[in-house]
């Protein structure tokens, strides 16, 4: 299975395409690890990557879409992938596309997880961090014992700026111009399916599951009748 997750940022996409790496034995790639792995290892699609990266310069698709094919090329790549981060463009898409295309492979699934933007404000806004140890609370969901205090180790909690309600809002429109349409793109490929999101985490791994299985039960007869 060869998989893309799509969704707003704070709307699960993450963790759901953790759950199905594990689930389905594949594994979860995200264009942050390529690079970190890349401009570690000193490879020359690494090197190539920090030079713009070090300029300030955002990568270009070309080169992106060059480590993610490399990436994929692996032989744990041999029964599929999760994709999470990539494409966020329709260009990139398109890229991605030619490159499978190329290979004789195509995108089996776009798993949408749909979440409205008042929910994931919410849920974002809400968030608030331990600075001395790392633990994460959630002012309505998880708080802690006693307000503005980490339960772990006593620090005062703050708010990451990335979590202010400006920044998810901004975030979010950000979202919607350029990446929100690579849902219209994968609809009209006819590999697009949305859960929502707005469900309890087991529950979505579920409606994903059972999207997936479909899916596979559908191959299979097909490939049976062949």
């Amino acid at each position: 299975m060869k998989i893309i997750m799509l969704g707003a940022p704070g709307a699960g996409k993450g963790t759901q395409a953790k759950q199905i790496a594990l689930a389905y034995g594949i594994p979860h790639i995200s264009t942050g690890d390529i690079f970190r792995a890349n401009i570690k290892n000193r490879t020359p699609l690494g090197k190539k990557a920090k030079e713009y990266m070090d300029a300030g310069n955002l990568v270009p698709d070309e080169l992106t879409c060059d480590l993610l094919m490399d990436r994929i090329g692996q032989d744990d790549c041999e029964d599929g992938f999760v994709l999470d981060g990539f494409p966020r463009t329709i260009p990139q898409a398109r890229a991605l596309g030619k490159a499978l295309t190329a290979r004789g492979e195509s995108i089996d699934f776009a798993i949408n997880v749909d979440v409205p933007d008042e929910n994931i404000i919410r849920r974002m806004s809400g968030r608030r961090v331990c600075p001395s140890c790392g633990a994460t609370y959630h002012l309505a969901a998880l708080p802690p014992e006693k307000e503005g205090v980490c339960d772990a180790c006593g620090s005062e909690l703050i708010q990451r700026a990335d979590d202010s309600e400006a920044t998810v809002a901004n975030r979010l429109q950000v979202y919607h111009e350029q990446t929100q349409p690579l849902i219209d793109y994968y609809e009209r490929e006819g590999v697009l399916k949305t859960v929502d999101g707005t469900r309890p985490m087991d529950v979505v791994f579920a409606q994903i599951k059972a999207i997936l299985g479909n899916e596979l039960e559908v191959s299979n007869v097909e490939s049976r009748c062949d």
